[in-house]
């Protein structure tokens, strides 16, 4: 059950330095969150979260002279809703459309968990737009895969990921602030103390997932990405995926990260035909750019400067 308050959107607009926007891409209607100048960066969030876990990076990066555009993913925050389009494919579509309708060509992609899974498909699904990709708390997706089936631990770390399979029951408790689902989960795949969390972050993220449709939206990723597997087009996925990247990539990783363990790294250079940059973040879990915004925001800045503008 939810709490039977009525929420809107809008209340994902969280106001700052950036501007709001909405744009048309690949048949629905994305927000974005914009600030800055010059190359484009597309910033793709992480579950349980929105546009909003971005707003360090989106000072930091702009004040360094790139365009920066946080969105919110399908299902999330102040984009559209739609019943269907949770798979791989349609999301780095989603996301090369967004960088049309932007007016851009190109762009650096960044994402955070579930971004980082789309981010690090983005080269092998839509080559053209990306420029190079950056992956926070998330290894090469095929990695992740492998991980996944062969360590015990990581399969006990991903109980979470398990249990959104199960029909009705995850939105229901995704869907009702009270129920704690968004603070525990946060909580726990943060390094220990969560020190970056408070009352009012943990809010607006139960919040934000309490919206109509979100919920469902959120368990439909990570129940493409499972059942997949089984399926023509997620063969398909893991055919393009096994081709080597040949854009940058810089991979950041929480060393105490409880949701992918950092045991999953070292799978995903054999992906990285143009070079991995990879760092572990000592007492940083995977929420990355929110718990250490400073040391994340200098290691982006610092390799986004070695790029070809």
């Amino acid at each position: 059950m939810t709490d039977g308050t009525m929420r809107d959107a809008a209340s994902t607009l969280v106001e700052g330095p950036w501007r709001h926007r909405f744009v048309s891409a690949n048949g629905a209607r994305f927000h974005v969150a914009e600030l800055g100048d010059g190359p484009l960066v597309l910033l793709l969030h992480d579950f349980p979260e929105f546009w909003w876990a971005w707003r360090h990076q989106l000072v930091t990066l702009a004040e360094a002279g790139w365009r920066v555009a946080a969105l919110d993913l399908r299902g999330f925050g102040a984009s559209d809703k739609p019943p269907v389009g949770y798979d791989t494919f349609t999301s780095a579509a989603d996301a090369a459309s967004v960088v049309r309708s932007l007016g851009e060509g190109s762009a650096v992609v960044i994402g955070q968990g579930l971004g980082a899974w789309i981010a690090w498909s983005m080269p092998s699904l839509q080559p053209d737009v990306t420029r190079a990709v950056v992956a926070l708390g998330c290894p090469h997706p095929l990695a992740l895969r492998a991980a996944s089936l062969t360590l015990p631990t990581q399969l006990q770390a991903g109980r979470t990921f398990a249990g959104l399979q199960r029909p009705f029951v995850p939105e229901r408790q995704m869907g009702d602030p009270a129920s704690g689902y968004v603070a525990r989960l946060l909580t726990e795949w943060s390094a220990p103390g969560a020190n970056w969390l408070d009352v009012a972050i943990t809010s607006r993220y139960a919040d934000q997932m309490a919206l109509p449709f979100v919920a469902h939206s959120a368990a439909e990723y990570y129940r493409w990405m499972a059942r997949s597997q089984l399926w023509v087009s997620g063969r398909r996925w893991a055919a393009a995926l096994r081709r080597p990247i040949t854009v940058p990539v810089l991979h950041l990783h929480g060393a105490q990260d409880r949701a992918v363990l950092p045991e999953t790294m070292g799978g995903s250079m054999r992906y990285a035909a143009a070079g991995l940059d990879a760092h572990l973040l000592p007492g940083v879990g995977h929420f990355v750019a929110e718990e250490a915004p400073v040391r994340v925001s200098t290691a982006i800045g610092e390799w986004l400067a070695a790029l070809p503008r």
